[in-house]
């Protein structure tokens, strides 16, 4: 039997500054740090971007120092099955899981797209987000998307400011689909007066209303519009308790720990009549993307995350008439360049540690 070819892992923390304060329910963000991570060997490469789970410690720094003590199995050339045994969900399985998607992908000359099933990928039609503001800076986020047929609203738990929030961007645009999430900002006894306006506004969409933890509420809520469990939702373990509770289930690959993980979900909600939603981390393109084949086979889109950044690849996904489209050479495209391995592989790993933003 062949042994696995040894791979070159590595990595590198990059800052990831936004342009702008960002606010939800509880935080405010002004970066967003990412682990990035390239597979690499003679001929071939791939590349892993993971912000990691802020809400549950989950950061860059950590998944750094739980990869490093994983290189030797890693290196050693590990598969995307063996790495589900290796590291359990979270930012550092993902970074590593999606090089393998694109490592794979380079060495059989197809697209990630086509390794994972699909007969195509197309564009699709993704929410941009508005962070917990004033109602008049919403209004005016919501005008600046002009482009945009979905907006999501963040929400921070203060009933009044929410119902105001909602109302002022459905005044800005009575021509886009619009959803609202809560982070985990309302208790069952203060959410009524919400869902009221919520339907009012034709809001088609509610995501995590209650603290994760809490979905026995879900049991007793009263609400006319879908429901999306985003932070109750961690890991194929989870899909089960979350049936009955929620209409929708949030993907995000840097929660479940990658492509591999998030496709499982697809398979397992799917077969339990569940609709399906992908976010991500406000990451680069290089999140974006796998994000982007997880897309493919989801109901509700929300992959502007790149938007908010300061800088973002040199080759990036492409914002156009309110949807998102990834070109094959953002990340998983099938086929390296045509030129010396050696030179390349060593332009790859200097491209992450020097300056990948443009």
């Amino acid at each position: 039997m062949t042994r696995p070819a040894r791979l070159q892992l590595s990595l590198a923390i990059e800052p990831l500054p936004l342009k702008a304060p960002f606010r939800i329910a509880g935080y405010c963000f002004e970066a967003m740090p990412a682990l990035t991570a390239i597979l690499s060997e003679p001929g071939h490469y791939g590349r892993g971007e993971a912000c990691g789970v802020y809400y549950l410690g989950d950061e860059p720094t950590s998944m750094l120092a739980t990869l490093e003590s994983c290189r030797e199995p890693i290196e050693a050339g590990i598969d995307r099955l063996q790495l589900r045994g290796l590291l359990p969900p979270g930012g550092a399985r993902n970074a590593i899981d999606c090089a393998l998607w694109e490592l794979q992908s380079q060495r059989e000359r197809r697209p990630v797209w086509e390794l994972a099933g699909l007969t195509r990928a197309r564009p699709l039609v993704t929410a941009f987000t508005l962070g917990a503001d004033d109602p008049d800076i919403v209004a005016a986020g919501a005008r600046a998307h002009a482009q945009a047929r979905l907006l999501k609203l963040k929400l921070d738990g203060e009933v009044e400011a929410d119902i105001e929030r909602v109302a002022a961007a459905r005044r800005a645009r009575p021509d886009v689909d619009l959803a609202v999430d809560a982070n985990q900002a309302y208790t069952l006894d203060r959410i009524e007066p919400l869902i009221a306006a919520l339907s009012d506004h034709r809001v088609m969409l509610l995501e995590q209303p209650f603290a994760r933890g809490r979905e026995a509420d879900m049991d007793r809520l009263d609400c006319p519009i879908d429901v999306a469990a985003d932070e109750s939702l961690q890991g194929l373990d989870d899909v089960e308790a979350l049936h009955g509770r929620f209409d929708v289930l949030n993907l995000k690959l840097d929660k479940c720990g990658g492509l591999t993980e998030a496709l499982l979900i697809v398979a397992r909600a799917r077969a339990l009549g569940m609709k399906l939603m992908v976010g991500n981390m406000l990451g680069t393109s290089w999140a974006a993307a796998p994000a982007f084949v997880l897309g493919q086979r989801c109901d509700v889109i929300d992959l502007d995350g790149p938007t908010f950044l300061a800088g973002d690849r040199l080759r990036a996904v492409v914002y156009r008439d309110g949807l998102i489209h990834c070109p094959g050479d953002v990340w998983g495209g099938g086929i390296a360049d045509a030129d010396d391995d050696a030179a390349r592989a060593a332009r790859t790993t200097a491209a992450v540690s020097a300056a990948p933003l443009r």
